[in-house]
Parts: structure tokens; C-alpha cells; sequence
């Protein structure tokens, strides 16, 4: 990470200015804007350590803005949307969004989020950890992921459920075991949020003779590696 800074995306200057202020009393430099035309120059001037970004937004919406800012980084962002709208929400994990928050939303339990995808992308206390297979490597010293050697495009959210389960190979975990493992126990969202991750990473992936990302009807997801 290049620094200690959020970028904070809304055209709603009160909210930004509520942000703000609690932000930098956790400790934390922030940068704001307010338009969707501002957000990929400043984001790029900046190189946040983390976005917040508003869906509804003046000149591009927040979706748009999403898919372009991961074109290019795995960034972590966290999407702000209309309350009670699970459409938005799972449309925002689709594109590669890491959290979501519904407005209007406690300035306290964004803050506790923010913190909480920043830990979980914190360095491993493990000075390595990787899986290795003839055809497929994960590692999250530097959070890549190869196919028969070739570099796969993935957040980081992604590349950590996809090694938790590949580096437990065999054993079948629910939903909300995946959630408690990979997201941690102060992730906010919901189960979907699993299916949502999986199905992402088997589009990437694909299927192969030697190993698969199974789904256990009525229980969960488990890795196998075929002998």
C-alpha cells in the first residue's frame, strides 16, 4: 500500500464532511471528491490505500467508476448504496467491490469497516504462504494467482478465498464458515457474498481434470484435488 489515505467519492458534501471528520480522527489522510468525472484522475493522483465510493454520482455513476479503477488496481473499495437494495449490493460484489454500506449508515461502523478490510489485507504473520499445483499457483506473499503460468487478474478478496480453500483441500465449509475465515467476524455483509466470490473465480478459472472448486449442495464449498 502506498500510503494511509481514503479517497472518498459522494456528491453529498455533508455526508463527506461527516467522513472526513471521523476518518481523521481515527488516524487516517483523506481525499475527497464530488463528481464522477474527478474520481479516476484523483484516484489516480492520489493512490489511495482505500476508496469509499457512492453509486449515485454527477457526470458517472459509482458502477462505472468501479469497473474502470479495477482495469487497473486491486485497491480495496467499499461501495455506498441505497438502503435495503440487494441488487446494488450483489452488483457491486460482481464487479469487485470488497465491502458495501447502505445509506445512511452509522460514520463509526463505516470506520470499523474500513479497518477491517484494511487488516485483512495486512501482510500474513507467516513469512510465506502458498499453494502450489502442477497447473495452478496461489500465493499471498504478493497476492497473485497463475494458471498453467500465466498471471489471473484477481482482487484480493478473490485470491484469499480461493487459497483458504485450496490450502484445505477435501474439507467442506459452509457459507458462514467462509465468511468467519476469509471476511472475518466483524464482516457485515451476508452469504451471498460467498456464492457471489465463487462464482467470480470459476469464470476465471475454468474447470480442470486435476482439481475443482465443488459446490456441497445444501452445505457449502470444498476444493478438491482428484488423484
Amino acid at each position: 500500500m502506498e500510503n494511509n489515505s481514503i479517497l472518498v467519492i459522494d456528491d453529498d458534501r455533508n455526508i463527506l464532511a461527516i467522513i472526513e471528520l471521523y476518518l481523521k480522527k481515527a488516524g487516517f489522510e483523506v481525499v475527497t471528491c464530488t463528481t464522477g468525472y474527478e474520481a479516476l484522475p484523483m484516484f489516480r493522483a492520489t493512490r489511495p490505500t482505500l476508496v469509499v465510493l457512492d453509486v449515485m454520482l454527477p457526470g458517472k455513476d459509482g458502477w462505472s467508476i468501479l469497473h474502470e479503477i479495477r482495469q487497473e488496481s486491486t485497491v480495496p473499495v467499499i461501495m455506498l448504496t441505497a438502503k435495503g437494495d440487494t441488487g446494488e449490493r450483489v452488483r457491486g460484489l460482481e464487479l469487485g467491490a470488497d465491502d458495501y454500506i447502505a445509506k445512511p449508515f452509522d460514520s463509526n461502523e463505516l470506520v470499523a469497516r474500513i479497518k477491517a478490510v484494511l487488516r485483512r489485507l495486512a501482510p500474513p504473520d507467516e513469512p510465506f504462504k502458498a499453494v502450489e499445483l502442477p497447473d495452478l499457483y496461489i500465493s499471498l506473499e504478493n497476492y497473485s494467482v497463475l494458471l498453467d503460468g500465466e498471471p489471473i487478474d484477481m482482487p484480493p478478496k478473490e485470491i484469499e478465498l480461493l487459497y483458504f480453500l485450496a490450502s484445505h483441500s477435501g474439507k467442506v465449509f459452509t457459507r458462514e464458515q467462509l465468511l468467519e475465515q476469509v471476511w472475518g467476524f466483524d464482516f457485515f455483509g451476508d452469504s451471498r457474498t460467498v456464492d457471489v466470490h465463487v462464482k467470480r473465480i470459476r469464470e476465471k478459472l475454468g474447470e480442470r481434470d486435476t482439481w475443482q472448486l465443488k459446490t456441497v449442495w445444501g452445505v457449502g464449498y470444498k476444493f478438491d484435488i482428484k488423484q
